[in-house]
């Protein structure tokens, strides 16, 4: 199988997205806020544009509505087993790095034209207990909690 690059029509391979979706530290400003003072042993939960239709990205591409929900459909059974695991960083493949492996996809609904995302962090015990970062998932919550914008 190949990479698809912006322009492959019909063209079977695995599909890099670099751009579709983000978690936003400004959308997320409550619960972020609330991270400053908040018990590191709860859950971090946030929520994201994971993907928009009929809607030109950065990369050229636009998705048909009837394929992203069909797509998003088939996504539940992978929620549903916990499986939706994704890296702090885009990866360079379809298969994800479990060593890079930063927050999980936990439920997903449509908002428009854009689906959107709860995300669930996974952050250490050693974060929990006293905000060490020693996890690409503590990584993500201290780039949330000082303002950054990451790609989803």
């Amino acid at each position: 199988m190949k990479i698809l690059g912006p322009n492959d029509i019909g063209v079977k391979g695995y599909l890099i997205e670099y751009d579709a979706g983000y978690v936003s530290s400004e959308e997320n400003k409550k619960i972020i806020s609330e991270m400053k003072d908040m018990d590191f042993s709860q859950d971090l939960i946030l929520y994201a544009v994971l993907q928009k239709y009929d809607t030109p990205n950065k990369n050229g591409r636009i998705y048909p509505e009837i394929i992203l929900k069909r797509e998003n459909e088939k996504y539940q059974a992978i929620i549903k087993k916990g499986g939706a695991l994704n890296e702090l960083n885009h990866p360079s493949s379809s298969l994800i790095d479990l060593d890079r492996v930063s927050h999980s996809i936990i439920e997903t609904w449509w908002d428009g034209k854009m689906l959107m995302g709860k995300i669930k962090i996974f952050t250490s015990p050693g974060w929990k207990k006293m905000g060490i970062v020693s996890c690409k998932g503590d990584q993500e919550a201290m780039l949330l909690m000082n303002g950054a914008t990451l790609d989803i």
